[in-house]
């Protein structure tokens, strides 16, 4: 892959640098109306798509967005882009906004503009210290657990945590319970079980998260925020990092990093990736 001219997919052609461009009027630039989905690039292929599909149709059905191409269409897609950039191992984003609208919240009626962008994926540190920060995930909100890409909460978390010392922040919901990273899902190890809280916490359904979920026993059960710093181990998961041990949480030192929970947890990923590259 070239990095100054990659190749991008928008509404169902691979365009060159100087032809990747999308309306200025569009929704998703103007109000942040539009969802997408990140997936991990293994051997030239995008892994767990199938699932990816699944949440982007469920995302896009939360903004009563509707996606003009069949999954086969967007496979080819994606097939395409990684491709023609020749990339091996990175990934892969999909976008879906709200098309070229007006400045303000209604749509316009020109329909969604569709994305399909690669690009090489650094490898995540061993392991990393999070942070928790002074802001809260409304579980309530109209759009809790969809992948939009109204993201500027994120970033603002984020850059907090990295001014504290830490690679991710942590979120808890209005009930002060755990919630979710800001690009991940939380597990913590406590008494020798892993927990990590349930949808209803207003956190997005991971994918990794997903799979994890049917790889090892976890208890999906609301808990404290406050626990987090308590566990004798803990991990994020991401479809980009796959699983990856916390290290610190406010510069807490947890007990082990990566404990036998988390260790269990990771060998079970590998082996299932080695298995099938859309589980």
């Amino acid at each position: 892959m070239t990095p100054d001219s990659p190749l991008v997919w928008i509404d169902g052609a691979l365009r060159a640098p100087d032809d990747a461009s999308v309306s200025a009027w569009d929704h998703g630039l103007t109000v942040g109306d539009g969802v997408f989905e990140t997936t991990k690039v293994l051997h030239g292929q995008a892994f767990a798509l199938t699932r990816h599909f699944r949440r982007l149709r469920r995302s896009a059905a939360g903004l009563g967005l509707e996606i003009p191409y069949d999954d086969g269409e967007l496979r080819a897609g994606v097939a395409a882009t990684i491709a023609a950039n020749h990339l091996t191992e990175g990934r892969a984003r999909i976008t879906v906004t709200g098309g070229a609208g007006p400045l303000g919240s209604n749509r316009g009626d020109g329909g969604p503009t569709i994305l399909i962008a690669v690009s090489p994926q650094p490898p995540w540190p061993p392991s990393a210290a999070v942070v928790t920060v002074p802001w809260r995930r409304n579980e309530h909100s109209a759009v809790a657990g969809l992948k939009t890409t109204s993201y500027a909460e994120n970033v603002v978390a984020l850059r907090y945590a990295n001014e504290h010392g830490g690679q991710e922040a942590i979120f808890a919901n209005t009930a002060g319970n755990l919630c979710e990273g800001t690009g991940t899902n939380v597990f913590l190890g406590l008494d020798g079980r892993l927990w990590t809280p349930p949808l209803s916490a207003g956190c997005l359904a991971g994918i990794t998260r997903e799979l994890v979920l049917e790889l090892v026993e976890v208890v999906e059960a609301d808990i404290p925020l406050d626990r987090l710093a308590q566990a004798d181990e803990a991990f994020l998961t991401s479809s980009t990092r796959d699983i990856q041990p916390i290290r610190s949480v406010d510069g807490v030192v947890l007990a082990a990093c990566p404990g036998p929970l988390t260790e269990h947890a990771m060998r079970a990923f590998r082996e299932l990736q080695a298995r099938t590259l859309d589980p």
